[in-house]
């Protein structure tokens, strides 16, 4: 019984309900049950043309006891219905499994993603501090998908393999910087380099979102032919095309250290992009600044929802037979009262 009792108590702290609450609805039944009696109780077998004869021989103790008794009654009427509702604590355990979407982010870090022509909070910001920071975004919208990223330049580098660790994912992504890998932009090999990472995976959606700046000049791989080779794997593909176009400034260091700027012509192959999504069955977005960066990935997101399975375990225990057990308890008391102590004469 003390065992029962701590578990009792330990459960307040739970979720608390009732497993048929329409009982309560008797409850609201006590008060006219209380007019009721009161209204059509029995005459007195005794009549007098005065109380005053009576005086005070009646007893107050006495008096008070029949009230008692009354409120006894009712109380334990209450508790029976409780009981009735059957009042339960427990808790409901959510177990989230994975969506079954496999996302990998292929992000250029090539020199020229160092031109700022985007703004981060009316500031500012080279396309690579721009595209970080919309790509932490992205990945905090999708908790329960798995994401990677792979970065690249002359060639493509792992920055992140396929993980639900989103966190450790973004640690990763803060650390990309230009100038890890010779320059250049090999689209073809990041495909290519994604479609392998994403090969052997089970999942039933599987994405590469590729984002660059510029026409694939570096690697041995054609782009092309990594988006056949993708494609037949069960991968569709988004490709970004980041920056404005036309002529940018790019900062230059001389060999001293010095930063200058220097003026070139922006070489962004749009038809490249617009192919191989098309090839990948996804869709080629331009996005010349931050809101059409933001925008764009937000449409990625809409795009490819993911479908969550959620199994529920409920852990509940009854505690219904406590109010059983105290409101029978009230009524034996009544019941025993009222044949002794409170016992009414005829």
């Amino acid at each position: 019984m003390v065992s029962y009792f701590h578990h009792f108590v330990s459960s307040l702290g739970k979720g608390f309900s009732f497993a048929h609450p329409w009982f309560l609805l008797g409850l609201l039944l006590l008060p006219f049950l209380s007019l009721l009696k009161g209204r059509f109780a029995g005459m007195p077998s005794l009549s007098f043309s005065s109380l005053s004869l009576l005086g005070n021989r009646g007893s107050r103790t006495r008096s008070r006891w029949g009230a008692f008794s009354a409120s006894l009654f009712y109380l334990a009427i209450a508790l029976l219905i409780i009981a009735l509702a059957r009042p339960q604590f427990g808790e409901t355990i959510e177990h989230v499994r994975a969506s079954g979407v496999d996302i990998m982010l292929v992000l250029d870090v090539s020199g020229s993603m160092s031109t700022e022509d985007y703004t981060i909070g009316n500031q500012a910001a080279s396309r690579l501090e721009a595209v970080k920071q919309v790509t932490e975004q992205f990945i905090e919208a999708r908790p329960n998908d798995r994401i990677g990223i792979i970065a690249f330049a002359g060639r493509p580098y792992l920055v992140s393999p396929i993980t639900l660790d989103h966190q450790w994912l973004i640690d990763n992504l803060n650390r990309v910087q230009l100038g890890l890998v010779e320059d250049g932009t090999a689209i073809g090999s990041a495909l290519a380099s994604a479609a392998a990472r994403l090969k052997n995976r089970e999942a039933k959606t599987k994405l590469i979102v590729l984002l660059t700046d510029g026409a694939n000049n570096a690697g041995k791989i054609m782009p092309l032919t990594a988006a056949e080779a993708a494609k037949s794997l069960g991968i569709r593909i988004y490709t970004i095309g980041a920056g404005s176009s036309g002529p940018i400034t790019l900062p230059l260091k001389d060999r001293f250290g010095r930063v200058f700027p220097q003026t070139v012509i922006f070489d962004f192959d749009e038809k490249l992009l617009a192919d191989i999504a098309h090839l990948g069955s996804g869709k080629y977005f331009r996005a010349a600044d931050s809101a059409s960066l933001r925008e764009t990935f937000q449409e990625i997101d809409r795009l490819e929802k993911s479908k969550i399975e959620i199994e529920k375990n409920v852990n509940h225990q009854d505690f219904f037979w406590w109010f059983l057990a105290v409101g029978t308890f009230l009524i034996f008391l009544d019941v025993v009262l009222s044949q002794t102590w409170l016992r009414k004469l005829p």
